[in-house]
């Protein structure tokens, strides 16, 4: 594939090679990247008991491994354009290190800032549409795929627009991809592993998922997992449709999975008690949604660019939703790393002390978990005709979703409490860790879909008096009455939004909330000045597990 922004490539050449003689001569250009922000992730090896592995396996993994790391360079091209061409033109070892972190010269978790000199603003679009291509023009250019996840938008030879198939633009790569998934399916015993490794195969050479999906969830009884391939559509800021590449290989917490199984029945009867009118939850929601505990060993593109994911609720596609269920695949050991090296740090700086007792990992695992969960309550469909909730909201949609499933989590794990249904700690464990873990997140910044959520969630329940600051210590407190009062508020909001398909409506909601103010940075700023990292990034591969 060409280069998708040459220029910026150019430009990171010549700018490094002009920053590289003034800084030998009189230093008149220094770094964009200060040593501060080039200090906000710490690392993190990635491992797993490997005792747990049949020898069968041990063989499995590696395949599985190298199939995920030809995403990466897939990602790489979706996000930037030429890897190769942006790092040899950084000189800097600390730059270069950020932007291998960040897929590109752009601080993901800074408002997609530029720290290279000459790059100029990161394309909405990113590498999925020219970027002198105009919303006019695309809404002008008629072409029944020009929405497809699986589609670029690029200029033939006299410069009209039209679709290229991700199959067809990485050829090259997903066909080493498949085969190596089809040498994995040779290699496991587990029959219905090996079906579904062979129908990935398949779906990456022709961008036909449906089939691998359906496949992927009937999976019960593998030890190991792979999810890979377009998934996400965060990356595309233009519209929201266009999905990266990205891969988790996966190991299975059998005991942890099993403590999670029994909560998929529950949804129906959650989704029935949302605190919003009925015509606004009528979409049917399943009861064989898949709760699974996974400890990650390799990250690749999508997933591992800036700030790392650590629960996976898929497939997107509501319909298979809908009648073949969904997984909600918590990252147990990424989940541990940032819990020890992040949230509790925070907490000791912005909690209360009298509250910190409610900080605890358990309700850390069970805020991430229901997150997930909560994506498939609620709506899908508008109730007025304007289709589906992602096509009526557009760009607007991601961040919407994300922050309904923040807060219906929160709902959900409040309604569990007063069934008994959890019966380990109280519900202000998991409000007080709702809190601490709000300030860790939102240190990710507003660009994204998850950082425009987590100012509106913030904001919102700041507004309603959720909790408290106190000027004096700068510390926070949880007010539960009040927590659950805009718990409930915000979910009914965002719910009714979702169904009216009202994009105007979240477009004021999201201009009104969705952004960082005054004091929260300050508070933020505080957390830096510790030196408590923002996130983390991952030692991997097979020489970290010892393969």
């Amino acid at each position: 594939m060409k280069a998708l922004f040459p220029f910026l490539a150019l430009i990171c050449l010549l700018a490094a090679c002009s920053t590289s003689t003034q800084n030998e001569e009189s230093s008149e250009a220094p770094s964009l990247l200060s040593d501060e922000r080039a200090a906000i992730y710490t690392s993190f090896k990635l491992t797993t008991d490997l005792s747990v592995l049949s020898e069968e396996n041990r063989k499995v993994l590696p395949k599985l491994i190298e199939a995920a790391q030809i995403m990466d360079g897939i990602f790489w091209k979706e996000s930037y354009g030429d890897k190769e061409a942006l790092l040899s033109s950084i000189k800097d070892e600390k730059v270069r290190r950020f932007a291998e972190v960040n897929y590109g010269p752009w601080d993901r978790l800074d408002g997609d800032k530029p720290f290279v000199h000459g790059v100029g603003e990161k394309p909405k679009g990113a590498g999925y549409y020219p970027t002198d291509m105009t919303v006019e023009e695309f809404e002008a250019f008629r072409n029944p795929q020009k929405n497809n996840l699986y589609t670029l938008i690029v200029r033939d030879d006299s410069g009209a627009l039209q679709i290229r198939w991700y199959h067809e633009e990485f050829a090259a790569e997903v066909e080493k991809a498949a085969k190596l998934l089809e040498e994995a399916a040779a290699l496991t015993s587990n029959h219905s592993f090996a079906y579904f490794l062979k129908l990935r195969a398949e779906a990456l050479r022709t961008d036909k998922y449906k089939p691998s999906d359906i496949a992927w969830l009937n999976l019960v009884d593998n030890q190991l997992d792979i999810i890979i391939g377009p998934i996400e559509s965060y990356e595309d800021k233009l519209f929201g449709t266009k999905a990266s590449h990205e891969a988790y290989v996966l190991v299975k917490d059998k005991e942890w999975s099993e403590r999670l199984a029994r909560y998929s029945s529950m949804l129906p009867g959650l989704q029935a008690e949302l605190p919003v009118e009925s015509k606004y939850k009528q979409d049917p929601i399943g009861s064989n949604a898949q709760l699974n505990a996974y400890d990650v060993v390799y990250y690749a593109g999508d997933c591992n660019a800036g700030s790392k994911t650590i629960a996976v609720n898929l497939p997107n596609d509501e319909g298979l939703q809908m009648e073949h269920g969904t997984r909600r695949s918590q990252l147990k050991n990424a989940m541990r790393a940032k819990y020890d090296k992040i949230l509790l740090p925070i907490s000791e700086v912005l909690i209360t002390p009298g509250q910190r007792k409610h900080i605890t990992f358990d309700a850390f695992f069970g805020n991430t978990m229901f997150h997930e969960v909560a994506h498939g309550l609620g709506i899908k469909n508008t109730i007025n005709g304007k289709g589906t909730v992602r096509e009526a909201l557009k760009e607007e949609a991601s961040a919407l979703e994300e922050g309904k499933a923040d807060i219906l989590g929160l709902y959900m794990v409040t309604k569990l409490y007063e069934r008994g249904e959890i019966t380990e700690g109280v519900v202000m464990d998991n409000y007080v860790t709702f809190l601490a873990s709000l300030f860790r997140s939102v240190r990710f910044g507003a660009s994204s879909a998850h950082g425009r959520a987590n100012m509106l969630r913030f904001n919102y329940f700041s507004q309603q008096g959720a909790f408290t600051k106190d000027e004096q210590t700068g510390m926070y407190t949880v007010d539960q009455k009040k927590m659950q009062k805009a718990m409930n508020g915000l979910s009914a909001l965002i719910i009714k939004l979702q169904g009216e398909g009202d994009y105007d409506g979240v477009k004021k909601l999201m201009e009104e909330k969705g952004f960082v103010p005054a004091e929260l940075q300050a508070d933020l700023d505080k957390l830096s000045a510790k030196g408590i990292p923002v996130d983390v990034v991952f030692e991997q591969g097979l020489e970290v597990l010892g393969l």
